[in-house]
């Protein structure tokens, strides 16, 4: 896996004089445009917080048919902006962005665009936090991408391009296994997913454009990432009433990472960025910001 290319940046010097939210595209790997959202921290200590002033990003990633303008996607950045800056954005198939939307496989390259602009615009910590279907992408991130020197690709990550790599990961409602049908939500998610007339209501009721195309290759699995995560720290985050995943999923992905990860099942809490309230929130951002 590798992060965009350099020079892809669009605008990627307009922050340097502005304090408001930015908009830009941002290109990935394969060539999909992706839309993205700076939004400066807004704290106490924001004068060292923007764009060009170092200091730590969080980078957010939204669960299926989301987007970087989602209601919920956007109260994520009002809490976290009071502690860093923070980039959003919209998935593949998601929003404004371009290709088709692979389910949590390619998705990874939208990411690594997203986190090496956070690096271009002078953040030098970045923290990942992922909902639903962006938290398995933040953990498949996590393991594929690493810090020059950190960890050799013997080891199955990369060095390629280590401005792609997070500094640390927090990952909310998400699935430790690929294709998982044991409740009814994901029995719609699938059919929504597999099926033609499924993939219509998805573009057209949830204006999310699926692609029709399987996984070939079987990406890996966010069991088998949260192992491969550290030394960078994880939190993993699911809630007791989550309606799409019960808490074995949450358990193995704290058992696979070997007990280097923070584990918080949240009482009452349901599926995502939807039910993540701002005390919530709150915590997570402050774990991000002292890990």
């Amino acid at each position: 896996m590798t992060s965009v290319s350099e020079g892809l940046f669009r605008s990627s010097s307009v922050p340097l004089i502005t304090r408001g939210p930015l908009r830009t595209t941002l290109r990935a790997d394969d060539g999909v445009l992706i839309e993205a959202v700076y939004d400066p921290c807004t704290g106490d200590d924001a004068a060292g917080a923007g764009a060009g002033g170092g200091g730590t990003a969080i980078v957010v990633a939204h669960g299926f048919t989301g987007s970087a303008d989602r209601p919920a996607v956007r109260r994520a950045v009002r809490v976290f902006s009071q502690r860093a800056a923070v980039v959003t954005f919209s998935f593949r198939g998601h929003g404004r962005s371009g290709g088709r939307s692979t389910v949590g496989d390619r998705e990874v390259l939208d990411l690594a665009a997203a986190v090496a602009w956070a690096r271009s615009l002078g953040h030098t910590r970045i923290v990942t936090a992922g909902f639903s279907m962006g938290g398995s992408v933040v953990l498949r991130h996590g393991a594929l991408y690493t810090a020059p020197g950190a960890v050799g690709e013997s080891e199955g990550r990369t060095e390629a391009h280590g401005e792609a790599h997070a500094d640390a990961v927090v990952s909310v409602s998400a699935p430790a296994r690929w294709y998982y049908r044991g409740t009814a939500p994901m029995r719609r998610l699938h059919w929504m997913v597999t099926r033609p007339a499924g993939r219509l209501v998805g573009r057209y009721g949830f204006r999310t454009r699926i692609d029709r195309d399987d996984w070939d290759p079987v990406p890996l699995s966010p069991v088998e990432a949260a192992g491969r995560i550290a030394p960078a720290p994880l939190l993993i985050v699911h809630g007791d009433r989550d309606p799409y995943f019960p808490l074995d999923h949450p358990r193995m992905l704290a058992g696979a990472a070997g007990g280097a990860a923070d584990l918080w099942l949240e009482p009452g809490m349901g599926h995502a960025e939807n039910a993540a309230d701002e005390t919530l929130l709150t915590r997570i951002a402050d774990w991000a910001m002292t890990r």
